[in-house]
């Protein structure tokens, strides 16, 4: 028989169990036992309904309270100094790393405050992972055992499970040197990190785990020839071990063919392959299995919330036991389902027709086990014909297309994307009309989403107060931004964007081609959940998103306000993309959408809008190679439509954060100013990267995902460190990031300093 297998679930709960429980922690209301068990009955609840739905092979230690990857570095005491030091609890120290800590002194606790790891998106997903950060102090030795528990967990209610670890080689390629260790390369210690890994895994089966999932991903991306040669090191060393448990070695997110050498003679049970990203490279894949060896095919997307075509599926499962028999083949999902929504029966008001094309994490588990049933010889005869109709009707509804969106985007030229003159010209311009000082100041876009905001925005939604009273509720919180920028000498200010749930989400509920749900919500990191709009068909907007809102913010200051909108790469890369269509076309679409914004807005008296492309990087394809080079052109292109309608007197910004940035794909882009997230940067050769960069500039110099406040001093050091090589008279001071996540008082005081320290350097600089 052919078995199916999950390779990671949802740990936010089907109601978000887990992110009320970790803040609530946060601020104190909940016991550490509070929040322990409501991890420990998500656990079980997931458990239990892999168990019930059929699935055979079932993954633990997939949950985490923050981050997999931050569980591994505490497991292995990858704990930098900075942290060990306060003598914290675990969880706190955990917690401490992953966002920062700063706490006041008390009679029985002294203070603490230090910034957190450097958070980075995993692979091309919108998940952020902890860096792991390594030092040559670095002591590795196994801090409790998780991955045991929660398997004994599982065991206690009588399901046997498959844990799962992210492998050595990608855990240590994918973290970095300390800044006090920058000479370290973290491949180097390999060879104490293995035995950990022996030791565990060696814990595990003498818990009665047969069998462990070792995830490593790094597979995907383009690998120097150390890092291929360190798997062999790695699987060999375990190999050798006696009593530990059958690896089944997982990787995803694209092919591995062009590192199939690594691989192809390790000594593991099983291969897992991602062929929903990639099913041409099946052939290869399976060509290097030995006859011990088993594969797990994973046919069902774990990264996208459309239903599987049950018969494209089967065929290629089929091909499988065809080469290697049914004993041998597994039936997976192409990844962890942490990436999509934990269950579409939660979703009450979709349209049924569009809601008949879904499938999110629980109906997954589903599919995963009739596809293995299918494939098996038993009758599913019916969950066949119901989803071939699903999937036949999805292609044939008049929903997905638009003939006018169609032509509109086969007219796109060059002019459309080409600004009427080059930056210089167009910074004498904007000189003339905004003279701003040296170093001048602004943040990202978003103030903090208080309480009352939230109550009157679902107040309004339910309709229990009217658009009036909504709107002028909303013009009171922007004037209360506005204000609070001009109090404290910000050049150049946002409106705070109060009427805003999330910044795809807003734009896309005014698209056409878009559908929402109520609740699927997906963790970005930590306890940050978002829930990706869904785009089901041509997009195009009806008419103006954001005008009203700037255009009253820019009425009652003299100030210029920044009008605000998301970029077209990182509206198609937040929301669950359509599968039918390639991206180019979708980016393209919106695209349009956001030109026609960004003209209306202009017409409308605003002279500096900001168009946002955090998820720039994140779309780039993970091989170098003819697709890298050919999302480079298009994911630019798609912006320069957007922005490239103005006059030079416009000015045109935009932000990036958490990825490894390239200078160069920002420089496409032709944007006035930029700002990138810099704050938990500490490689000195990341300023210098950007000394050349034409444009104007602001490195973020603080970290918005943490709750602690930095000292005008701090921003000072910061600046200065900044200024050994970057040109003062294009650098520009902001946050990291928007502010929507944070508190007032911890916002006013953070901005405050930062603006302290500008006019500290515009007075150093007058003098020179």
């Amino acid at each position: 028989m052919v078995q199916s297998s999950v390779l990671g679930f949802p740990r936010i709960g089907a109601n978000r169990e887990l992110k009320k429980a970790t803040e609530a922690y946060w601020q104190g209301k909940v016991s550490v036992e509070d929040l322990l068990k409501v991890g420990k009955d998500i656990r079980a609840n997931n458990w239990k309904l892999q168990k019930e739905a059929g699935v055979d092979v079932i993954p633990s230690n997939d949950f985490s309270f923050y981050d997999q990857v931050l569980d591994l570095s505490l497991l292995f005491n990858v704990i930098p100094e900075r942290y060990a030091k306060y003598n914290l609890s675990p969880l706190d120290t955990f917690f401490a790393m992953g966002r920062g800590l700063q706490r006041k002194a008390t009679e029985t606790e002294k203070a603490v405050d230090v910034t957190a790891l450097e958070m980075v998106k995993w692979f091309d997903s919108n998940y952020h992972y902890v860096r792991p950060t390594f030092s040559h102090s670095t002591q590795f030795k196994l801090n409790g055992q998780k991955p045991v528990d929660e398997f004994l967990e599982a065991k206690a209610l009588g399901i046997q499970t498959r844990p799962v670890l992210l492998g050595p080689v990608s855990y240590l390629f994918l973290g970095k040197a300390d800044k006090d260790s920058l000479d370290l390369e973290p491949l180097s210690l390999l060879q104490k990190l293995v035995p950990l890994y022996a030791e565990i895994l060696k814990k595990l089966a003498e818990a009665g785990a047969t069998e462990v999932q070792i995830d490593e991903p790094i597979l995907v991306l383009d690998l120097p020839q150390e890092v291929k040669a360190a798997f062999k090191t790695a699987y060999d060393f375990l190999a050798s071990q006696s009593g530990l448990p059958a690896i089944t070695f997982a990787t995803y997110f694209g092919t591995v063919v062009p590192n199939l050498d690594a691989i192809k003679e390790l000594p593991v049970a099983a291969f897992h392959f991602d062929f929903v990203r990639n099913p041409e490279q099946f052939d290869q894949v399976a060509a290097i299995l030995k006859d011990n060896q088993s594969l797990s095919v994973g046919v069902v997307d774990g990264r996208n919330i459309w239903k599987n075509d049950f018969a494209k599926s089967s065929a290629l499962v089929q091909k499988a036991i065809e080469k290697l028999g049914k004993d041998r083949v597994i039936v997976a999902t192409s990844s962890s389902l942490l990436h999509t929504p934990v269950d579409l029966e939660n979703e009450k008001k979709l349209n049924p027709e569009i809601k008949d094309w879904f499938s999110f994490a629980t109906q997954k588990v589903k599919e995963v086990v009739v596809i293995a049933k299918n494939v098996s010889g038993e009758d599913v005869s019916a969950e066949l014909k119901t989803n071939a109709k699903s999937v036949s009707n999805r292609a044939s509804s008049n929903i997905t297309n638009n003939e006018e969106v169609q032509k509109r985007v086969a007219s796109i030229d060059e002019k459309m994307s080409t600004r009427s003159s080059p930056f210089p010209a167009r910074l004498e311009e904007q000189k003339k009309i905004f003279n701003l000082p040296l170093f001048p100041t602004t943040t990202i876009g978003s103030f903090p989403q208080t309480k009352d905001i939230r109550i009157n925005r679902n107040k309004f939604v339910k309709g229990t107060i009217t658009a009036e009273e909504y709107e002028k509720f909303i013009n009171s919180e922007i004037e209360t931004v506005i204000r609070f920028q001009e109090e404290i000498g910000l050049d150049v200010l946002v409106h705070g964007e109060p009427e805003r749930n999330d910044m795809v989400q807003y734009f896309g509920e005014q698209i056409d081609g878009y559908t929402f749900t109520t609740n699927g919500w997906v963790q970005s990191y930590g306890s940050r959940y978002v829930r990706p709009p869904i785009i089901v068909g041509d997009l195009s907007r009806p008419k103006a998103m954001s005008v009203k809102e700037s255009v009253y913010a820019q009425s009652i200051t003299t100030k210029p306000v920044k009008g605000m909108l998301t970029g077209p790469v990182t509206c198609l890369r937040w929301s669950f993309p359509r599968n039918d269509v390639d991206q180019k076309t979708q980016a393209l679409q919106l695209a349009l959408a956001l030109r026609d914004e960004v003209n209306d807005l202009e017409a409308a008296g605003i002279k500096v809008i900001q168009v946002d492309e955090p998820a720039l990087r994140e779309g780039l394809p993970l091989r170098a190679g003819d697709e890298r080079a050919a999302y480079l052109q298009w994911a630019a292109e798609s912006f320069r439509v957007a922005t490239s309608g103005v006059a030079n007197k416009t000015q045109i910004h935009s932000h990036f954060c958490y990825s490894d940035l390239d200078p160069n794909h920002i420089k496409a882009l032709d944007a006035d100013v930029v700002s990138i997230e810099f704050s938990k940067k500490d490689d000195p050769n990341y300023i210098a990267e950007f000394q050349n960069y034409p444009n104007h500039i602001g490195l973020g110099l603080f970290d918005i995902h943490s709750p602690r406040i930095p000292s005008t001093e701090e921003f000072i050091s910061k600046i200065e460190t900044i200024m050994k090589s970057y040109p003062a008279e294009k650098f520009w001071v902001n946050p990291d990031c928007g502010l929507k996540t944070r508190g007032w008082e911890e916002t006013k005081l953070s901005l405050t300093h930062m603006v302290e320290a500008a006019k500290h350097f515009r007075e150093v600089y007058a003098k020179k």
